[in-house]
């Protein structure tokens, strides 16, 4: 039996959403740790980043965001394919669903496992788990960058695909008029990273390399709150760096002098739980993390497909 209360099944207290104007326009939604979603203004019409976990939760970050505009949605972009992120989507009536030609693969190889997976996870996020019509399927997907054109005075915006990082399909939206990065889950800033379908190396270098050098002045990342200031941005992809590089050295050790992958996670937790045990999803994320990584480093390119029965297993072992 396991220890503690499986992922976050027993995180079942509401979190207070704060709505932010970032710009004229841009807006960001976070909640004390749970997925942070985005909108910004074109001249008559809305992009919405982020599609929260399913439609009735998706119609009360709707309705927020309703009071600041009543521009319909034409654009709905997917920063990855993880189920909380986007089976809300038919809520948004969104004219186009964007989103990287490797995250519509994903969906297509994954996303009925990865839907059952992390409802079962993160129950409280599953908010009238019964509205979700189905997978939700990208109509537009690009390789390497899509510029959206707002309109008017409003700039443009410009999506692209920095390397695989959290995922192999992640994307990031740039406002360059704004100096604003939507990072999606590239980038934490006080909230533990998962890590379960990334490329750690990849992540931690190259991907995280090229998020930098947006030189953002304002930055929304996956979870936590809105970095605001240079030095904040630097600070939060700064903080991710860090979790992905211990992991991996703390991992890589043990794995490299034949350890065990129950080893390896308690050396991992005992490096990263003084700087990170308090921030959100910590002890959630971390048996998912240790898995994937032993995985990689074991000649395991890409990520083994979770299901609920291999999340209890993989739990069981490391968290029990």
């Amino acid at each position: 039996m396991s220890g503690k209360a499986f992922a976050s099944s027993a995180d079942l207290a509401e979190k207070e959403q704060t709505l932010e104007v970032l710009a004229d326009g841009v807006y960001a939604l976070t909640a004390e740790g749970d997925p942070n979603v985005g909108a910004i203004e074109g001249e008559d019409f809305l992009v919405c980043f982020e599609a929260m976990a399913t439609p009735a939760a998706a119609r009360e970050w709707l309705a927020r965001l309703r009071r600041h505009t009543d521009k319909p949605v034409r654009y709905l972009v997917l920063s990855h394919y993880h189920a909380v992120r986007v089976l809300g989507a038919s809520a948004f009536d969104a004219d186009v669903i964007v989103a990287h030609e490797n995250t519509r693969a994903l969906i297509a190889e994954r996303g009925r496992e990865d839907w059952a997976s992390e409802f079962a996870r993160m129950p409280r996020l599953a908010k009238d788990a019964a509205s979700v019509p189905g997978l939700t399927w990208p109509t537009l997907t690009f390789s390497d960058r899509l510029t959206i054109h707002l309109g008017g005075d409003r700039g443009e915006l410009v999506l692209q695909h920095c390397g695989r990082g959290h995922t192999e399909g992640d994307i990031v939206g740039w406002l360059p008029r704004q100096r604003i990065l939507f990072a999606g889950d590239l980038v934490e800033a006080q909230a533990a990273l998962y890590t379960g379908d990334a490329y750690h190396h990849e992540w931690m270098s190259s991907t995280l390399d090229r998020v930098a050098a947006f030189e953002a002045t304002a930055l929304v990342g996956g979870r936590g709150p809105v970095s605001r200031g240079r030095d904040a941005v630097a600070a939060a992809i700064g903080q991710t760096r860090h979790f992905l590089r211990v992991l991996i050295d703390e991992v890589g050790a043990v794995h490299a002098r034949g350890g065990t992958l129950r080893e390896a996670f308690t050396a991992a937790h005992a490096a990263l739980a003084g700087t990170y045990g308090g921030w959100p999803i910590f002890e959630h994320c971390l048996p998912f993390d240790v898995s994937r990584l032993w995985d990689e480093l074991s000649g395991v390119e890409r990520p083994v497909v979770w299901t609920p029965e291999r999340d209890r297993e993989v739990w069981d072992q490391l968290q029990g």
